[in-house]
């Protein structure tokens, strides 16, 4: 009999009460109990959706972040966060944020360095290792879990982030190869499993998601030593790889002494065949054969067809599981009540993918008869998604068809269009700007949620955005920034609210997934092809340009980001679907031209974020992606100073790429690296302007004007000061007004004195 397991689930809760339970407690409004019986309830709901399987995930909540919480069950946890004093709880918001509610209004400590988790969407704090860093396994948490899940009479597989994973993700701070810890690393994991194996767990799930990757000879010896010192423990070991194939790492995985390998038959499917026949006389397979990165529902019959042989060759030794944690899909799609029927019935979140599960391992291991009336019902959902008129539309497939890479060209190179830029935008050296979005209040998401359930009119809507566009402005003005933005305060989210207005895509009412800590998304759905049917954003920048005689931005999302941060279409390659998406943007870009816009900034935070684990296939996705923007871009004349703006990721290694954009000018994250990712800067010599961001908008820690002064002083070392912006990290749009006001004053101030010293 196949086995069915999970790897993960949603850990926010169908309404967000995670959300919800963390901004309160971080605002002093619930207690830190309170907080803690939050996560309680939502651990108990969560098992409760999984009872149907037979192994249930445990240990995959967190407070914030799953890897912040391997590093305190490591004990690894950076001295600045223990210093400050407080308790395990208040020590990691620390780290997560800069600040425990008990820290009040103290400065806080540097938050730790956060990065996306592999290619999705979702940003984990990065391990720190230093000559200081030892380990102090604590298994409480993992402990208390077990205990709460068997309670709830489901049969617990604590999940851990795996040893070697650990290693990797994590940053060196100082003169220290990490490689070097591996011992006490390993003593550490021994003692958690330890501790398990005494509870009586059966199993546990390690996940190595590095092994789908490239590695380096000596990470693949790491491999070798680190499940070689974990075999003496009897307690049944399931390494859990996913987001690709293991590809030459197929072998080694398959010679570890584990018990059981997972394995990602979605994005890895070409390899199941080979893993099988390699696959040792003692070993279990799980086949993560049901998507859990996006969200259409699966093809149960032909999945069935593949599946049947393998279960028979098989038999017991086969685990059927999404193909990675669910955490990247919204919860439950009953919750949906106003999304178009149609599109509805080809969609599948968390809790309907594991009732897919539930019905393929029922006509796995009792035959398909015994699922006949659900299997149909997926059938005539797959068919109608299939021949649906509103997924392929011919004229807008014969214009993605007809473009050419002469459409991305500038038509004068960077140097000649800087002279003419400065020309016409006046500004000086080190010029202020900020990322795009303003605080959003609650008295502005109430008026877009009013206008939305229509309990407002358009033009009640229109004014009460404009008076708040009046005041982000007058507050940009009283600051003294340089080039300023309209505060977006009528855009939810940075690509939902352009997906609202193409055809092709359609949203749902509740469906959020997890950004990191309490930020939430609600990624669109992107079905079919794609057009702009109107203009998006002229009226609300046009209107921010009239209160001001300083340059205002126009602000836009690039395809490649619309892409990447929606749930996309699976029936055509993505290439496809980024093409239509850059087009339909490049109308808005000559729109705002037309309309007399000076500066442009299209967000490309997602452009790292799509590219392949494997550096072979790097090329064909960064000639897609970068040929996308340039389209996008590059239709302006040479006056109109194009930006764009990355976020957290690391961009050394695909430099190249980005300059290959040619935007006037980049804004990238880089104060939590304390400006290491400029480090690429000493070999490659960056064409254009760059602002690196000078402060983390995820802390509520006001940074000070010295600090920034010493950042941009590090840059300046790298990229000539003449083509050096100052900025901060990302939008403001989670920060509240004073410590923005706060942090800005001291950000103009920074750049007023390194003028002064230029």
């Amino acid at each position: 009999m196949a086995k069915a397991h999970n790897l993960g689930f949603p850990r926010i809760g169908a309404n967000r009460e995670l959300k919800k339970a963390q901004e309160a407690y971080w605002k002093g409004r619930i207690s830190k109990e309170e907080l803690i019986e939050t996560g309680v309830m939502l651990r108990k709901n969560n098992w409760t959706i999984q009872s149907g399987l037979d192994w249930v995930p445990v240990g995959d909540f967190s407070f914030y972040d799953h890897v912040l919480d391997m590093s305190f069950t490591l004990g690894n946890i950076p001295s600045r966060a223990q210093k400050a004093g407080g308790d395990l709880f208040d020590q990691f918001f620390r780290v997560a944020r800069g600040r425990s509610p008990v820290d009040g209004t103290s400065e806080g400590v540097a938050a730790g360095e956060m990065t996306k988790w592999f290619d999705t969407n979702y940003h984990y704090i990065v391990p720190e290792f230093s000559e200081e860093t030892h380990f102090s396994p604590d298994v409480t948490r993992l402990i208390e879990q077990i205990d709460e899940a068997r309670a709830a009479g489901v049969s617990a597989k604590p999940v851990l982030l795996g040893p070697v994973s650990y290693l990797r993700l994590g940053k060196e701070k100082g003169n220290i190869d990490k490689l070097a810890l591996l011992d006490s690393l390993l003593k550490a994991y021994e003692v958690i499993l330890g501790a398990l194996e005494e509870k009586n767990v059966e199993w546990v799930q390690i996940d190595e998601p590095v092994l789908v990757m490239d590695l380096e000879e000596e990470w693949k010896e790491a491999f070798r030593k680190a499940y070689a010192a974990l075999s003496g423990l009897k307690i049944k070991k399931m390494a859990a790889c996913y987001f690709g194939t293991l590809g030459d790492n197929l072998d080694l995985a398959l010679s570890l002494p584990i018990d059981a390998i997972h394995v990602d038959a979605v994005r890895g499917r070409s390899e199941v065949q080979k893993v099988i026949e390699k696959l040792p006389a003692g070993m279990e397979l799980s086949l993560g054969v049901i998507d859990g990165r996006n969200i259409w529902k699966t093809d149960l019959t032909a999945l069935l067809e593949w599946l049947e042989p393998i279960a028979d060759k098989l038999g017991d030794r086969l685990w059927l599981a999404p193909s990675c944690s669910l955490l990247h899909v919204p919860v439950d799609l009953s919750l949906e009540k106003s999304m178009d029927s149609e599109i509805l019935s080809w969609l599948a979140f968390a809790v309907q993918k594991l009732d897919e599960l539930v019905v393929l391992a029922g006509a796995v291991n009792k035959g398909r008869e015994a699922a006949e009336a659900k299997l149909e019902a997926n059938r005539l959902a797959l068919e109608s998604r299939r021949t649906s008129s509103r997924v392929n539309i011919p004229e807008v497939k014969a214009r993605a068809a007809a473009a050419t890479p002469d459409m991305g060209r500038r038509k004068s190179p960077y140097a000649e269009r800087a002279a003419l830029q400065e020309n016409i935008l006046g500004l000086p050296l080190f010029p202020t700007t900020t990322i795009g979005s303003y605080p959003q209040t609650a008295e502005i998401r109430s008026v877009r949620r009013k206008f939305k359930k229509g309990e407002i009119d358009e033009k009640t809507y229109t004014e009460r955005i404009r008076a708040e566009v009046r005041n982000v402005v007058a507050v940009q003005e009283e600051l003294g920034l340089d080039v300023l933005v309209h505060g977006e305060p009528e855009r939810n989210d940075m690509v939902e609210y352009f997906g609202e207005q193409l055809e092709g895509y359609v949203f749902s009412g509740n469906g959020w997934v997890q950004s990191y800590g309490s930020r939430c998304v609600k990624p669109p759905i992107l079905f079919g092809d794609i057009r702009r049917p109107k203009p998006m954003t002229i009226d609300w920048i046009t209107y921010a340009q009239s209160l001001t005689d300083k340059p205002m931005k126009g602000m836009l999302t690039g395809p490649v980001t619309i892409l990447n941060w929606s749930f996309v279409r699976d029936d055509q390659p993505r290439s496809e679907t980024c093409l239509q998406l850059a087009l339909a943007v490049r109308d808005e870009v000559l729109d705002l031209e037309k309309a007399g816009i000076k500066v442009i900034q299209i967000d490309e935070a997602a452009l790292r974020e799509g590219l392949p684990l494997r550096k072979a296939d790097w090329k064909e996705y960064l000639d897609w992606a970068v040929g996308s923007f340039r389209i996008t871009a590059n239709g302006v004349e040479d006056k109109t100073q194009i930006h764009t703006h990355m976020c957290y990721s690391e961009f050394n290694d695909i430099i190249e790429s980005i300059a290959e954009m040619d935007t006037d000018v980049i804004t990238i994250e880089t104060s939590r690296s304390d400006m290491e990712l400029l480090d690429v800067f000493d070999k490659f010599a960056y064409p254009n302007e760059i602002g690196p961001g000078v402060y983390d908008i995820h802390s509520p820690n006001v940074p000070k004007t010295e600090y920034m002064i010493d950042l941009m002083q590090k840059a300046a070392k790298r990229i000539p000061k003449r083509r050096l912006w100052v900025n901060p990290d990302c939008g403001l749009k989670t920060r509240d007004w004073p410590e923005t006001k706060a942090s800005l004053k001291n950000m103009v101030e920074a750049a007023h004195r390194l003028r002064e010293t230029a």
